[in-house]
């Protein structure tokens, strides 16, 4: 949303004071801008594999959502990590081997919803408990696998921000290029009033204006907000692979969970005594 209001203001910005002492029809242009369209989208579809482009074009509709995560969720996602532990504390690691192998009927991950239903959050989680009840891998191994998954979803996850930023970087140059090709013209026509070629220079200088404007003021935006979401997203992994580090170097549950609280940024970070009392009134239901 906080993009769409970001847009107004930069079109007021540009147009709206433009609008002021000249006039808007000068602008229209088609063909300058069915060129930076066309360019745009030519060197997008160029410049990537096919991964790259339908993981952008999944992306881009997710710009418009604010991020699912938030205190709320981290509060569920650290209860059941609370819940999950002290039923190995309890009963030992493999009482949850129902759990890991079949999470959609978990007695216990049904009781998160809003964990449960992230494919990508609950194959982690339930992919290193697996390890944990194999009890073939110590901590130090597992710390190290964890490192490695996280980075490679950390650089997955970057992709379409990383294709939009080439993108915003590209498209004032195919301002450039339609604006040379409009110059091109004009001196074709050299022989014409100064009135029709001072017409066919504005519209040539149109293509400069649309590379610069559409480059920094939509697609740049776009690819911040990408990087934005992508880092923010992968802050769960992060406190999933402290708590269950903690359980393995023999910490309690109620310890282990404090350590993936303090991984969490500012803004999502429940304090100490939210979390306990959180913890003590879903034992009481």
């Amino acid at each position: 949303m906080l993009l769409l209001v970001g847009y107004v203001i930069i079109l007021l910005a540009s147009l709206g004071t433009y609008a002021v002492h000249g006039s808007l029809a000068a602008l229209w242009v088609p063909m300058e801008y069915l060129a930076i369209v066309g360019l745009t989208i030519g060197g997008f579809i160029a410049a990537n594999g096919s991964k790259a482009v339908k993981a952008t074009l999944k992306a881009l509709p997710t710009v418009l959502k604010g991020s699912h995560l938030n205190k709320a969720v981290y509060m569920d996602l650290l209860a059941m990590l609370y819940e999950i532990l002290s039923k190995v504390r309890k009963e030992g690691l493999m009482s949850v081997e129902g759990d890991i192998e079949t999470p959609d009927s978990s007695p216990i991950f049904s009781k998160y919803p809003k964990i449960q239903h992230d494919h990508h959050v609950m194959e982690f989680i339930c992919d290193y408990l697996r390890m944990m009840v194999g009890g073939n891998l110590n901590a130090f191994e597992i710390e190290n696998l964890m490192d490695i998954e996280i980075e490679t979803h950390h650089q997955e996850a970057h992709v379409p921000a990383h294709v939009m930023s080439k993108v915003a970087d590209a498209v004032p140059a195919f301002g450039i290029v339609v604006a040379v090709m409009g110059v091109v013209n004009v001196m074709g026509s050299v022989g014409s009033p100064p009135a029709v070629l001072g017409k066919m220079i504005g519209g040539a200088l149109v293509g400069t204006f649309l590379g610069i404007l559409v480059s920094y003021g939509f697609v740049a935006p776009v690819a911040g907000q990408l990087e934005q979401k992508c880092e923010e997203e992968g802050k769960i992994y992060q406190v999933i692979k402290c708590v269950l580090l903690a359980s393995m170097n023999g910490y309690a549950p109620q310890v282990a969970v404090e350590f993936g609280r303090k991984v969490l940024y500012s803004g999502d970070r429940p304090t100490f005594i939210e979390l306990e009392e959180d913890l003590k009134a879903r034992k009481g239901k």
